[in-house]
């Protein structure tokens, strides 16, 4: 519903600009499926009850009519970088869940109430629409399989500082959070003012955000998401991006930025493997092969993936490492701490590399918000803005250090997290000497209970 309001905003905008500059203007959604004609009927500018559908005849409508019609859009549309082709495949995935026309009446006049007319009023709809992922991500539901705190992902962003002309990658893109967030970094001031882009608009628009995604849910997500931020044809593409063979990959298909938290686990198809030269059943290790060969010569990426695959000393981890290693500048681990995922038991790193020249030396930043993450106490941009500072000169300090190439081991390339700059830790107790301890106690204890025992 959000999204139809939204959809009508922006049908009128173009209008008015259109009558502005004196030429006609052919409306996407047409007659009696626009929302003025079914969601929200006025007259004299009043809501008109007369005409408004309700009950069975307003659920039969949405069912019937209305998403049939809108789906058509994927067959009619021109080509699939339109926005009619996008409204097309979301509602061929969607299904209206109200099963009372009488309480979806009483919902589409709230919705209506709603204006979207504006930048801000815009920026306000995307805040409270990824709000909505990610509050489905922490009640543990479908959306938040697509969730990446969105602090962790601006981060990675200031880091890679992609510019416009650039192209912005990621091949598992779920909700679209991280070309969401690139799309805000490129056309909003810290401030919260837009930046002026100049010419810049149409390249952002159509030739700078490129996504993949395999499931339907998350894909139509990822489609809405852009939309309501301003993306009106997202370059987004409903396939299985792990198909594709990376030997295949040509200089036409390669991005100059990568951004990605691809899915850990899982357990890819033989047949899928076969399209990679390091051959595992591990998800996040066939995509990180798949970023290495996606991204030009001089890009920058930053992918999340879980710790360990910083130490495991299988066949499939201790190649990927070594390619990574050979193959791009890993310059940069960034260490989350346990819970920086709501709802996910795996600790997490960042891995900022630049596709070109061998990696000389890697800095290494442990996060330490300095409390227990959580649900209540979730990573914010605060706890992420030392590590920013810092990562553009890359100094040593209590929680960052430079580890050289050289010093690898040639046979497991290990790069586990070993801060070599913390303090040391109190020297734990032999076993004998807590078992002492605690006898002293229990016999301390007897002589206060026959004590007490005396004075009854």
């Amino acid at each position: 519903m959000l999204f139809l309001k939204y959809l009508h905003d922006l049908e009128i905008e173009r209008q008015d600009r259109a009558e502005l500059e004196g030429r006609e203007h052919s409306p996407i959604i047409t007659g009696k499926y626009r929302w003025n004609a079914w969601a929200a009927p006025k007259k004299n500018g009043a809501f008109d009850h007369d005409a408004a559908l309700t009950g069975t005849d307003l659920t039969d409508f949405v069912d019937k009519e209305l998403f049939p019609y809108l789906a058509s859009f994927r067959q009619s549309a021109e080509n699939p970088q339109t926005i009619e082709y996008k409204i097309g495949e979301v509602f061929t995935e969607l299904r209206n869940k109200f099963r009372s026309g009488y309480i979806l009446r009483d919902v589409l006049e709230q919705v209506d109430s709603l204006a979207f007319n504006t930048q801000e009023q815009r920026h306000e709809l995307s805040e409270l629409y990824e709000t909505r992922i990610r509050r489905m991500g922490n009640a543990g539901r479908n959306g938040g399989e697509y969730y990446t705190p969105r602090p962790l992902i601006r981060a990675m962003i200031q880091v890679t500082d992609p510019k416009i002309g650039e192209t912005i990658y990621d091949g598992a893109c779920g909700s679209a959070g991280f070309l969401c967030e690139a799309f805000e970094y490129l056309t909003i001031n810290p401030d919260g003012t837009r930046k002026d882009i100049g010419g810049g608009w149409n390249t952002l628009q159509t030739r700078t955000f490129y996504g993949q995604e395999k499931k339907g849910l998350a894909y139509i997500i990822g489609i809405m998401n852009m939309v309501l931020h301003g993306i009106e044809a997202p370059n987004l593409v409903h396939s299985n991006t792990l198909n594709e063979n990376v030997m295949d990959i040509q200089e036409k298909d390669r991005h100059d930025i990568i951004l990605a938290n691809p899915p850990f686990g899982g357990g890819e198809r033989r047949e899928v493997q076969q399209n990679f030269p390091i051959r595992t059943g591990e998800t996040a290790y066939l995509f990180l092969q798949h970023f290495i060969r996606k991204l030009r010569a001089g890009g920058r990426a930053a992918v999340v993936i879980k710790n360990t695959f910083l130490s495991n000393t299988d066949n499939a981890s201790v190649a990927l490492r070594k390619e990574l290693l050979e193959a791009a500048e890993l310059h940069t681990i960034l260490d989350c701490p346990q819970g920086t995922f709501q709802g996910a038991g795996v600790k997490t790193v960042v891995l900022f590399f630049e596709k070109g020249a061998p990696t000389r030396d890697i800095w290494f930043y442990q996060l330490d918000p300095g409390r227990s993450m959580g649900k209540t106490n979730p990573l914010n941009d605060a706890d992420l803005a030392e590590f920013v500072e810092l990562q553009r000169t890359r100094p040593n300090g209590r929680k960052s250090w430079i580890v050289n190439r050289a010093d690898l081991d040639e046979d497991t390339f290990d790069l586990s997290v070993k801060n070599p700059n913390a303090p040391e830790a109190e020297a734990l107790r032999s076993p004998e000497t807590i078992i002492a301890d605690m006898l002293a106690r229990d016999v301390e204890t007897a002589n206060i209970l026959e004590n007490i025992r005396g004075m009854l």
